[in-house]
């Protein structure tokens, strides 16, 4: 016993001690003696199964917090990236036929948009900022050598990058010069490109043929966005509209007009608008919105935002509810601790141990089991969500990136210390008022 009371009074002193320098550093030093002392290493490592159990429970917490976070972070990037490059106050016109007789014709009627539409919604509807028609056709077989592959080809105009901006991975984009001049030029898709030229490299300048018509490559779109308008980009090649309607003996006719609304405009505000100038120009009732379809992807990009913040909100919910499940198991767990040690502690005080030493004692144990658990957990999460990331890589390009930002990870840190702290709180105090007479009693 007497030896036990001197090795108490030895660590109490060594607790105590105050280094030279100034106030702030004597008391850091003192935290930190204390936090990794042997007396508080030699008390968790006697009951190490106790010990890992409640470690494990903050270990998982702080695990789901951080997984669920990167997790949430590389699935909104995922579902993003599929509207990558789209403008989100863009529109599409096209035409369907009509559900309402008008002016002597009946329901039923087939019409065609014409880049006619075009100028008569630049100069009725000034809000629009980018009017850009597009032409498609389908199943047109695109070769090359001896690689062939059956693509859509699509008839746009150089302005089109403001509604859907392409990813060129080589070369470039179709321009005015490649319009004024009639060049026979094309952009390809990724899926077109890797088909028809399996070996890799810049194919610009090379020529590939659509139909009876040799085109010169320009580009390469690696646009990875999935709004397919009027086709996948992926599988497409994109050659100027009038060199389109030439070749194809479309006319003047065109399959859909993509617009974007000027800086302070809602598309939703002059959509009824829209509809009226194009279903007056072709005798259709201005109230025939299956007839001119204008779909609004204010709409869609709205639906993502909020379906993105409740993600983020559940995320949060169920990642700090089991972190603090965690800490409350540690809590817990110090408290038959304290029960545990009541006649050592009951001893202790006896001798001269002074509340706010057992108080440290407790908090420190409590911070080094919660700290140990959660920056394990922490870099577990961070392992999983690399390794989940590579798995998202395509031709050394990472499509979503599975990762917490180093804020995040200090702030789960400082969490962390704050629970250790709270759940050292209520065993700390029933330390504390333990008496030496109770002690003796309880022996």
């Amino acid at each position: 016993m007497t030896s036990k009371m001197e090795k108490d009074r030895q660590l109490h002193q060594v607790g105590s001690s105050r280094p030279p320098g100034g106030t702030g550093t004597g008391i850091i030093w003192r935290w930190a003696n204390s936090l990794f002392s042997s007396e508080v290493l030699s008390v968790i490592q006697r009951n190490r199964t106790r010990s890992f159990l409640t470690g494990f429970g903050v270990f998982w917490g702080v695990f789901m917090l951080v997984g669920l976070l990167g997790g949430g972070a590389g699935l909104k990037e995922m579902l993003s990236n599929n509207f990558e490059g789209f403008a989100t106050n863009a529109a599409m016109i096209w035409e369907q036929p009509t559900t309402k007789p008008y002016h002597g014709f009946r329901k039923g009627r087939f019409w065609s948009l014409t880049t006619n539409d075009v100028e008569r919604l630049r100069a009725q509807v000034p809000q629009l900022d980018v009017i850009s028609p597009i032409a498609s056709k389908w199943g047109v077989q695109a070769v090359c050598g001896e690689h062939r592959y059956n693509c859509s080809v699509k008839g746009q105009l150089p302005e089109y990058v403001r509604v859907e901006a392409p990813t060129m991975y080589y070369g470039r984009f179709l321009n005015e010069m490649d319009v004024v001049q009639q060049r026979k030029v094309c952009v390809l898709g990724k899926r077109v490109y890797k088909t028809l030229f399996p070996h890799g490299g810049d194919p610009c300048g090379q020529f590939i043929r659509l139909d009876s018509v040799y085109y010169s490559v320009v580009g390469v779109n690696y646009a990875g966005g999935n709004m397919s308008i009027n086709g996948s980009a992926d599988e497409a090649v994109v050659i100027p509209l009038s060199l389109m309607q030439r070749a194809f003996n479309m006319g003047e006719s065109i399959d859909l007009i993509a617009i974007t609304a000027r800086r302070g405009t809602v598309v939703s505000d002059i959509t009824p608008r829209i509809r009226e100038v194009v279903a007056r120009a072709h005798d259709i009732d201005p109230t025939d919105e299956k007839a001119v379809m204008v779909f609004n992807t204010e709409v869609l990009f709205g639906l993502m935002d909020n379906l993105f913040s409740g993600v983020d909100l559940l995320i949060w919910l169920v990642g700090i509810g089991t972190l603090l499940a965690g800490a409350i198991g540690v809590s817990n767990i110090m408290m038959v601790t304290v029960k545990e040690r009541t006649t050592e502690i009951g001893i202790r005080r006896a001798i001269g141990a002074t509340p706010r030493v057992i108080l440290q004692q407790i908090l420190s144990e409590s911070i080094l089991l919660t700290s140990v658990a959660g920056i394990s957990g922490i870099v577990f999460a961070v392992l999983i969500l690399q390794m989940l990331e590579l798995s998202f890589t395509e031709d050394g390009i990472v499509q979503s990136h599975f990762q917490v930002s180093f804020w995040t990870a200090v702030g789960a840190a400082a969490l962390l210390a704050l629970l250790g702290v709270l759940a050292g709180l209520a065993p700390a105090a029933r330390a504390m008022a333990i008496k030496p007479v109770d002690a003796m009693r309880e022996e």
